[in-house]
């Protein structure tokens, strides 16, 4: 019996390692837009944060997201990936 592989990702806000499947990406495309990619499909260059708020503050605000996905990001797309944090819960449910 062998066990099927989980991929694990590195949180940017915790650093915590988790499963792939209980984050979330925000990924740079090609095109270098941001955008969140739920389903982690999207091409371009990722970075994982849990589904935690405090782990997107902490992630947008000390700029580990824009380290991660090496770019920076505009005012619209901060502005975008708060409010998608602000949609999401304080501590783990």
């Amino acid at each position: 019996m062998s066990r099927k592989h989980v991929p694990l990702r590195t949180c940017v806000g915790c650093r915590q390692v988790r499963p792939k499947r209980e984050m979330v990406r925000i990924v740079r495309t090609p095109t270098g837009e941001i955008e969140i990619d739920e389903r982690g499909k999207k091409s371009g260059r990722g970075a994982y944060l849990c589904r935690r708020r405090d782990c997107w503050v902490q992630g947008i605000g000390k700029g580990r997201v824009e380290y991660a996905l090496k770019t920076t990001l505009t005012e619209e797309e901060r502005a975008m990936l708060q409010t998608y944090a602000a949609s999401l819960p304080a501590e783990d449910s």
